[in-house]
């Protein structure tokens, strides 16, 4: 399904964190949000989902315009996995993944709901881990059964904030594979903030590079990720390689004449 933001503006106080931010993706694509801390990556993430509400501008689901759908009709098409997930309580991981039913469920519990949860544990292949606690389990192993919490909602975007955030080498790639895969297979849009520019290179199909609330780029990773957008967005000087996998980005030296030396 697509997604689009029209013109969201967003501020905490005084100071004006999204200045007017617009973009459209297409069903099925993986659309990454880059840039430095503090650019608006997380917020534009929250106020897409509903949990914070912009000053102006209008998210639209499909041809519908969010804010005009109930949040139970929302909660079958979107599904965000937070950049946090330790405050999740401990409970079982069925438990876990059965609580993204919740928008499709009427009087209790139904055989097709279970049946559901099932597969999507299969799927992302944590069906071993079904009586484990979530405290009980890694990081990687805990990302995952959150997005299958997500999945079970059977949406049709999903939202992403730092999947990665906490992973090591391995479990970051695992998460961003499971991504892809269900966006090709389930022809899901996803829309993930990320920080690491060469994994936002290698599985992302289009990225927004934001800096102070603003976008200055949206395309391709390859037409995006260049030395002079890296140094102006980053202030970052870098060399750029192509290898088997894509384009692979390496940050050499901070580029701002005020450095400090130490």
């Amino acid at each position: 399904m697509k997604l689009s933001v029209d013109n969201m503006v967003f501020s905490y106080g005084s100071n004006k964190v999204l200045k007017g931010i617009s973009f459209r993706m297409d069903e099925g694509e993986i659309v990454s949000v880059i840039g430095p801390n503090g650019s608006g990556k997380s917020t534009l993430i929250k106020c897409i989902e509903g949990i914070l509400k912009p000053e102006v501008g209008s998210v639209y689901v499909g041809d519908k315009e969010a804010k005009q759908m109930g949040s139970r009709e929302l909660a079958k098409i979107i599904g965000y996995v937070p950049q946090d997930c330790s405050s999740v309580f401990s409970q079982r991981v069925f438990e876990t993944v059965l609580m993204g039913r919740r928008p499709h469920l009427t009087w209790g519990v139904r055989k097709k709901d279970v049946n559901i949860v099932e597969k999507i544990l299969d799927y992302m292949e944590i069906s071993h881990l079904a009586s484990r606690y979530l405290d009980e389990l890694s990081g990687g192993q805990r990302q995952r059964v959150i997005i299958a919490r997500a999945l079970a909602q059977e949406p049709k975007i999903l939202l992403l904030d730092e999947p990665t955030s906490n992973l090591d080498i391995r479990h970051q790639l695992e998460v961003l594979e499971i991504v892809k895969k269900i966006s090709r297979e389930s022809k899901s849009s996803v829309l993930m903030v990320i920080h690491d520019l060469n994994l936002a290179a290698r599985f992302s199909d289009k990225l927004i590079m934001l800096k102070d609330g603003n976008v200055l780029y949206i395309g391709n990773p390859k037409k995006i990720l260049t030395v002079e957008n890296i140094n102006e967005v980053y202030e970052v000087e870098s060399t750029l390689a192509d290898t088997d996998y894509g384009q692979f980005i390496l940050p050499v030296r901070p580029s701002r004449g005020d450095m400090v030396n130490f």
